[in-house]
Parts: C-alpha cells; sequence; structure tokens
C-alpha cells in the first residue's frame, strides 16, 4: 500500500506496474486496499483503460473502490468522464450510498463535460440523497438550498462553483461564491476561471482584487489567471501593476507566469514591453516562443516573428505545428510564397502532413498568395479535415470572388454531415458580398439562424450590411443597424459609412458617421472615413476640424500596403 501510493506521489508508473505484477502472483490484485491505490496511479496517467481492468477485479467493491474509479474518471479530461456517470449508477445498484469525495468526483466530471442536469442532481444528493428523484429541476435545488441554508464544506462548494461555472450559469456561481466567508485561494482561483470561461474577465479581476484585500495569498495559478483577464480587457495600466506584483514576490521565475505576461503585453499593444519580457527569461521554453512569435504577427511584424523561428533554430529547440502554423502566419503577411512552399514540403519530410491544423493554414497562406488552385489541391488530398479546414476553403472562394464554388462547398459539407460554426457562415457571408449575391447572402443568414440556431455576432450583421450596402439598398441596411445593440454596431455602421460614400448619399452618411464618432472616440479610421464623406460633399471646414481633431487625440491611423515576392531579395529559412 505505502509502496502504490509513493508511486502516485512520484510519478513512477513504471515501477508501479512491477508493483501490479507481483500482486497478482500473490492474489492481491483482488483487494479492495491495493485496487484502489492501482487505480489512482493507472488514472493519473490517463490509462483508465487498465484501471478499469483492475477495478474490475476487486471482489467485493466497497464505498473507497468505487470513489476511486470515479475520481479516475473524472480526472481524464475528456469524454471518457462519462464513465463516472456509469459507475456511479453501479454503485447505486450495489445500494451503496456515495461519500463526499464520490459526489466532488462526480461534480468534477460533469464540470469537465458541461453537464448541467448531472450537476444538479449531484448538487441535491450533496443536500440530502433521498431528494434526488424529488428535485430535478435546477430552480427548485437552488431554492432548497436558500431555504435550508444548508452548509457544505469548502471542497464540495469548490466543486460546485467549477461546475456551474463550466455549465454557464456563471450567476449561480457567483452566489454560491459570495456565500463563503472563509475563502481560500483554490476557491478564489476557481472563481476567477468561471469568470474567464464565461467571457467576464472584469469580475475575474475583481475577484483578484478582493482575494488581495481579504490577505489571501494568490499562488501562480491566480497570477496567470488576473493576468489572462487583463490580456482580455487590454488593460495595459493594471497589466502593469500586477507585473510589478509578479516581481515582489518572485513569480516571474515561473516560465508559466513569464509567458502569460508576454501575451498580455502583446494583446495591449506593448510589443517592447513583451520582448523585455522574452529578453529576460532565462529558462525558456517552446511556449515564451510561440507567444512572441505570435505577438509580432498581431502587430504586423512579421519579419521579427521570422527572426525569431530563426533563433528558435540556432538555439536548437525542437518546434511544433504550432511554431509552424504562425511562421507559416508571417510569410502570408509578408506574401512569401515560396517560403510557405518550404514548409510545406517540411511537412512531408518530418511526417507532419497530417498535422491538420497546419495544413488549414497552409491552404489560407496559399489563398492568400494568389494559389486558389494550389489550396483547393491541398484541401481536397487532405487525408483528415476539421470544421476549421472547410472554412479556411470557404474563405478562399471568398477572398478570390467565387462565390458559387464557396457555395457549392458550403452544400458538400452539409452531405458530408459536417457541422457549420460561427466562422463558416463569416466566410459565405463575405463571399456573397464579394460576389453581390444578395438573394444567397440573405437565405445563408437565415439559414444561419433559423437551421443551425447560431446566434448572430458583430461579424455577421456587418457581412449582411456590407452585403445590403454594396446593392445600393442602403436604407434596408440602415434599417437592420438600427437594430443592433450599440457594441455590436461599429463594425457595420462603418461598412455602411463607406458605402455611403460611394452612392453619395450624403445626408445618411453624416447621420452614420456621428454615431459611429460616438461609438469608437479613439478609432482613427472612423474620424478619416467621416472626413472624407464631408469632403466629397464639400463641405472643407467640417472635414478640415474632424482631421485636425483626430492630430489633437494623437490618433494614427494604420495604413494599408500591398507586397510582392522579389526572388533576388529572398532570405530563406532552413525549416530542418
Amino acid at each position: 500500500m505505502i509502496c502504490l501510493k509513493s508511486c502516485v506521489e512520484f510519478g513512477c508508473l513504471n515501477f508501479g506496474r512491477g508493483v501490479h505484477v507481483d500482486a497478482f502472483k500473490f492474489g492481491l490484485n483482488a483487494n479492495s486496499f491495493v485496487g484502489s491505490s492501482l487505480i489512482l496511479l493507472y488514472a493519473k496517467y490517463g490509462d483508465v483503460d487498465d484501471a478499469y481492468k483492475v477495478f474490475d477485479e476487486i471482489t467485493p467493491k466497497d464505498v473507497v473502490v468505487y470513489t476511486s474509479m470515479i475520481t479516475g474518471y473524472a480526472k481524464i479530461g475528456d469524454h471518457r468522464a462519462y464513465g463516472a456517470f456509469w459507475v456511479a449508477g453501479n454503485m447505486q445498484q450495489e445500494k451503496l450510498d456515495p461519500n463526499r469525495v464520490t459526489l466532488v468526483s462526480l461534480l468534477q466530471a460533469a464540470a469537465q463535460l458541461e453537464l448541467l442536469h448531472e450537476g444538479l442532481s449531484i448538487h441535491a444528493m450533496l443536500l440530502d440523497v433521498e431528494l434526488v428523484a424529488q428535485m430535478r429541476e435546477g430552480k427548485s435545488i437552488h431554492c432548497f438550498i436558500i431555504r435550508t441554508g444548508f452548509h457544505l464544506d469548502l471542497v464540495a462548494m469548490t466543486a460546485l462553483i467549477d461546475m456551474y461555472s463550466k455549465c454557464n450559469c456563471l450567476i449561480q456561481a457567483s452566489k454560491l461564491f459570495n456565500r463563503i466567508e472563509a475563502r481560500d485561494v483554490i476557491l478564489c482561483n476557481v472563481m476567477m476561471a468561471g469568470c474567464l470561461y464565461n467571457e467576464f474577465a472584469s469580475e475575474a479581476v475583481k475577484t483578484f482584487t478582493e482575494m488581495v484585500r481579504k490577505c489571501i495569498k494568490p499562488n501562480i495559478g491566480s497570477i496567470l489567471n488576473v493576468l489572462g483577464a487583463l490580456s482580455n480587457l487590454k488593460d495595459k495600466k493594471q497589466g502593469r501593476c500586477v507585473h510589478g506584483y509578479v516581481l515582489r514576490q518572485g513569480f516571474h521565475l515561473n516560465v508559466e507566469v513569464a509567458n502569460q505576461i508576454i501575451h498580455m503585453y502583446a494583446n495591449c499593444g506593448c510589443i517592447s514591453y513583451a520582448r523585455q519580457v522574452f529578453n529576460q527569461l532565462r529558462n525558456r521554453d517552446l511556449v515564451s516562443w510561440t507567444s512572441m512569435m505570435r505577438g509580432y504577427i498581431q502587430h504586423g511584424q512579421a519579419n521579427e516573428s521570422i527572426d525569431l523561428f530563426r533563433l528558435i533554430q540556432r538555439e536548437k529547440v525542437e518546434h511544433d505545428s504550432v511554431a509552424l502554423t504562425i511562421l507559416l502566419q508571417a510569410f502570408c503577411q509578408l506574401g512569401h510564397l515560396s517560403l510557405a512552399k518550404e514548409v510545406h514540403c517540411h511537412l512531408y519530410r518530418a511526417f507532419f502532413k497530417r498535422d491538420i491544423p497546419v495544413i488549414n493554414s497552409l491552404i489560407t497562406t496559399y489563398a492568400k498568395c494568389g494559389k486558389l488552385n494550389m489550396a483547393r489541391n491541398l484541401f481536397e488530398n487532405a487525408t483528415k479535415k476539421c470544421t476549421t479546414s472547410w472554412n479556411a476553403m470557404i474563405a478562399a472562394y471568398g477572398m478570390h470572388g467565387d462565390c458559387v464554388n464557396a457555395l457549392k462547398l458550403f452544400a458538400h459539407m452539409k452531405e458530408e454531415n459536417i457541422e457549420p460554426d460561427e466562422v463558416t457562415f463569416t466566410s459565405l457571408l463575405a463571399a456573397c458580398s464579394r460576389s453581390g449575391l444578395v438573394e444567397d447572402g440573405l437565405h445563408t443568414f437565415r439559414s444561419m439562424t433559423e437551421e443551425y440556431s447560431i446566434k448572430p455576432c458583430e461579424e455577421h450583421f456587418s457581412c449582411l450590411v456590407d452585403l445590403l450596402s454594396r446593392a445600393g439598398k442602403l436604407e434596408e441596411a440602415y434599417n437592420l443597424v438600427k437594430f443592433l445593440p450599440s457594441r455590436q454596431r461599429a463594425q457595420a455602421l462603418g461598412a455602411l459609412l463607406a458605402a455611403c460614400r460611394v452612392h453619395r448619399n450624403t445626408e445618411m452618411g453624416e447621420m452614420i458617421g456621428k454615431n459611429l464618432l460616438d461609438l469608437e472616440p479613439e478609432n482613427a479610421s472612423a474620424y478619416i472615413l467621416v472626413s472624407n464623406l464631408y469632403a466629397d460633399g464639400g463641405k472643407w471646414d467640417v472635414a478640415a476640424k474632424i482631421r485636425s481633431m483626430t492630430k489633437e487625440k494623437g490618433l494614427r491611423r494604420t495604413h494599408g500596403y500591398s507586397l510582392i515576392e522579389l526572388n533576388e531579395h529572398e532570405k530563406g529559412v532552413n525549416i530542418s
């Protein structure tokens, strides 16, 4: 027993297998204590099949054995976690009552699988095992908790909050969290992670601030969560404050924290700060390199990203498919077709040819470099395709103005029973807009909402407004914009304003321009659009005034540019 527990603790799987063989020789494999330790050992390394074989050999099975197997399934982290509920069902048939550890593990499994109904049922069991049949509705269970004021221990409450958060029930998770006075760092981390999971980054930052105020010392998990939240919010000021805290507490020596700081600064537009952190990091891992490369891509500095890849090779760091995908994005930005072909050849030499993300990036790169045929051949010859593969090819047809083939590919996608997502419809609507196929675009939009129940986002509305605007249907486009929430209007208003200028509808353009400047007072492109509209209408004084406002605010427009590849100036990358 002690030997097996040491194997679990110190990660000695092979030694543990040897102990298993000895246990089998002496007939101890059916012992519940030995078996439970073996189950936990195998499950820790994701070998749930061997764990279940051990479980099957144990006779008789008690609560500890069932709980060990349920815990093993719960920690797997994929679809196999469903096994936890199957084992729990067998446990009930044996008329064995679950203990607290059993129920917490079941909650963890429900959180992994985002099974709200099962989680609510377990919540009821935590309250009273006999109430499961009576309390099936989530609201009834919640009301029961409020009425009885039932006290749950900290571990169970943490598991409940995690389950509700991952099932998109952040309100219930927050209510449970706010009821707890004696909080620990793990509970706060779970709450912050739940806020991030549900895209409430500002709430995650508030939780961290409250945690520090209550003298709960953050750990590495806390720092990673708050940096992730600030990265999403693009809050440079608070990000620097947290960076200072990290330096004072010595967390900067942890490579995961340093990588997250690099990502945060890159997202906040401070690429030079990100590079400083990267340069000072001694024990860089591949994530450090790829985070910095991706940051340069975000800021349009593809050459810097390529230089970093050369450094990776010089320092003999083993690259992966993520690094290759980012490298392809850099080549795509610079229009380096021949270097993209080198990556393509490398995929075959290094047996990466079945790596779906890299293949998808290659499809996009070839399409953006004007080689639609190469993109199509790559797509058609791919041994495996995911939804992103189909999306990449649909987008490739769209950017080349071939809406007919984009729609045909979408029809083929449906025949293959591939479920489309939001990106699929964004690509289709953009393709219809470029080709001026209004009816096809409207049909696609209706299909998205009615057939696939996908809620339209800002990009979808913007594409639809652009579609109507290009066709000269400005009134219909404006009526659509008026029904949008204010936070989803900016992109659509920009497309409509550009169309007003093309179709010389100055009156509507002025009205839309004012709305756009109210929504995006820090967007330089919005000021330029409005200024150009007034200039076209002969209102030079107003145009000049708006231009001067951009200078006063220190706003600078990002200029567009095109690149062509010149062989004599090309600098290669040796991908080996």
